[in-house]
């Protein structure tokens, strides 16, 4: 069976955003292409155990394996060597992505303690969006009692929209909450 959002996105989304911005083609309609989700590990360098945590807990999230991220350069100022183990990111395409999206809109955003909506300003003028959450506790996944430490994590949602207005109009129709 389709995840639900998917299945939304074709019989509703699709047929809205050709009314709402006059596309003469069904194919160019934009659409979610993949989603990445991203911990920055800065506390690798005094917590040895911050990395198996946060894998733990993207791994849980998503339900897919994340792989880590290491520097490209070296930077003095953030004590940071070239290879160094900096992050964990997971890319999620297809079901998966439109399962997480699902979860993510509307059972995640609305957990945040005095959530108003996302910012619409966070696009980056292709049409993909990117939101940080200051802690991984939002997802109902996540066990309270067994998380070491509050770790923030970046979600970026990569679309096929030619501009933001498109990226904005697609995340909208989609049900992402944005701040009025």
């Amino acid at each position: 069976m389709a995840p639900r959002l998917k299945e939304r996105y074709k019989s509703e989304v699709v047929p809205a955003l050709i009314k709402e911005f006059d596309f003469k083609n069904p194919m160019a309609v934009p659409t979610v292409e993949k989603v990445t989700l991203n911990i920055g590990l800065g506390e690798q360098l005094t917590n040895a155990r911050a990395k198996e945590a946060a894998l733990g807990d993207l791994m849980t999230i998503t339900g897919q394996r994340p792989v880590v991220t290491k520097a490209k350069r070296s930077i003095a100022q953030f004590k940071v060597r070239e290879g160094a183990e900096i992050g964990v990111a997971v890319t999620l395409r297809g079901d998966r992505m439109w399962e997480f999206l699902d979860r993510f809109i509307n059972v995640a955003l609305p957990r945040i303690r005095d959530f108003q909506g996302v910012s619409d300003r966070s696009f980056d003028g292709r049409g993909n969006y990117s939101v940080g959450l200051r802690e991984q506790l939002v997802f109902p996944e996540i066990d309270y009692d067994k998380i070491d430490r509050v770790r923030g994590l970046q979600v970026n949602i990569a679309t096929t929209a030619r501009n933001d207005i498109e990226g904005k109009g697609l995340l909208s129709h989609l049900g992402m909450p944005f701040r009025s």
